[in-house]
């Protein structure tokens, strides 16, 4: 349905039912391999790929990739695709997720071998645990992993690198990142990410076998599909032409981040030291240097994006009145005192990003959004699709319409918040 950003949430159907956003039992394969617990699901990329009319001839975007959702569906409706994703934990996800290469048969048995030989390693090394560095483990959520879980994941880890093949090795590290923030972990999603009670031990292995064997399942059926090209960069949102061919894409299904105070880097904290994309403290900062700044946590002194937004009135007013609810109330901590500079930094780092997007895309490409309201800051009111609305038409994009995909109970005040698709076409030309 077709809307605009002022239309009431009661003038829709009732959609306040979580199986929106949830997998559903046919669209499992691929997508199951490894998924954010807050992402978009593929029947919405379905959705929008039919409502814009895309297919073989066509190239879809998905600039906030994740775990490859859009490039996935779009890989297995045979449509070719691209996705761009800095966080380098879910790079990985996705660009596996599009490999359906290698042999199961093959993925099953070097998995086996593999099991084998960690259990002999365990069963030698005995009382003699295996650990992270230090710098590593200042890093992680405390207490998100348990002693000898973890013992039994290094080791594991460890035979994989060193007896896995191409190109099935990779598939078997994503299994173990799966594994362990499934079974092995004590975190939990529910749906922010949090510790629960300690596993003093896990069956690591045979978890991990659990879910190479559902991969296998997975590519079983996946080869019989007339699949289309897809990749995923590891790259910058707001940098895309580093990696992209100018008026090379037709259409954008994606989902940014939100104003929202999550810190989305704690989502994929464990598996990405686990599996070495960050190391240390430095290595973090640097990874969210290349996020938009949708948290306090990801706000740097030298950021200077908010300039995009400067001469938007409603963004600065939303700006001011957070700060005065924060000196009202008295809250004087240094995240507290980000907040205001959090919103305009992520709404300047959106409209940086869609005003380089416009050389990337073919005139009448046309474009979804997904995003919701949010009241993270101090409850005060973000009309998140509304406002990227506004600001994508400064820059020359035509505002198509906002759809409401659902509405969802905020956290804090169990308020029903929306969760809207912004529809926009570009126009080819710059304003």
């Amino acid at each position: 349905m077709n809307t605009t950003s002022s239309v009431a949430v009661d003038h829709f159907p009732d959609r306040r039912h979580p199986e929106l956003n949830q997998l559903r039992d046919h669209d499992r394969a691929a997508h199951r391999w490894y998924r954010f617990v807050l992402s978009f699901p593929p029947h919405l990329v379905q959705d929008y790929v039919h409502k814009f009319g895309l297919d073989h001839r066509h190239q879809v975007l998905d600039p906030f990739c994740g775990t490859g959702t859009t490039v996935v569906e779009c890989k297995k409706l045979g449509i070719p695709s691209v996705g761009v994703e800095a966080n380098p934990m879910a790079w990985f996800a996705g660009s596996v997720k599009l490999d359906w290469t290698p042999d199961p048969d093959r993925l099953l048995q070097i998995a086996q071998q593999v099991g084998e030989m960690a259990e002999k390693v365990l069963e030698q090394e005995g009382d003699q645990l295996r650990t992270l560095p230090g710098e590593s483990k200042q890093i992680l959520l405390a207490n998100s992993i348990s002693q000898l879980p973890l013992h039994k994941t290094l080791v594991l880890l460890d035979q994989i690198q060193q007896h896995g093949e191409q190109p099935s090795d990779r598939h078997l590290l994503l299994a173990l990142a799966r594994a362990v923030v499934t079974s092995i972990s004590n975190l939990h999603f529910r749906p922010e990410v949090g510790v629960g009670k300690a596993k003093t031990d896990a069956p690591a292995i045979a978890a991990w076998l659990q879910e190479v064997s559902m991969m296998a399942e997975d590519l079983r059926y996946l080869q019989t599909l007339k699949a289309a090209p897809a990749q995923v960069h590891h790259a910058d949102a707001r940098q895309m032409l580093q990696v992209l061919e100018p008026a090379s894409i037709d259409a954008v299904i994606t989902s940014p981040p939100y104003p929202n105070e999550k810190d989305y880097t704690r989502t994929t904290r464990l598996e990405s030291v686990l599996l070495g994309f960050i190391h240390n403290k430095a290595e973090l900062r640097s990874l969210k240097e290349g996020l938009i700044r949708s948290n306090t946590r990801n706000v740097f002194k030298a950021d200077a994006d908010d300039v995009w937004v400067s001469q938007h009135p409603e963004i600065q007013r939303i700006a001011a009145a957070i700060e005065a609810r924060r000196i009202e109330l008295g809250k004087t901590s240094g995240f507290e005192r980000l907040y205001h500079r959090a919103v305009k930094l992520y709404f300047g780092g959106m409209a940086k990003h869609l005003a380089d997007l416009r050389h990337i895309l073919r005139p009448g490409a046309q474009l979804a959004y997904v995003v919701g309201d949010q009241k993270s800051y101090l409850q005060v009111m973000i009309r998140t699709g509304q406002l990227l609305g506004e600001i994508a038409q400064g820059l020359g994009y035509e505002l198509v319409g906002i759809d409401l995909f659902r509405t969802r109970l905020a956290t804090a005040t169990k308020e029903q918040m929306r969760e809207e698709v912004v529809l926009l076409r570009w126009t080819g030309k710059e304003k």
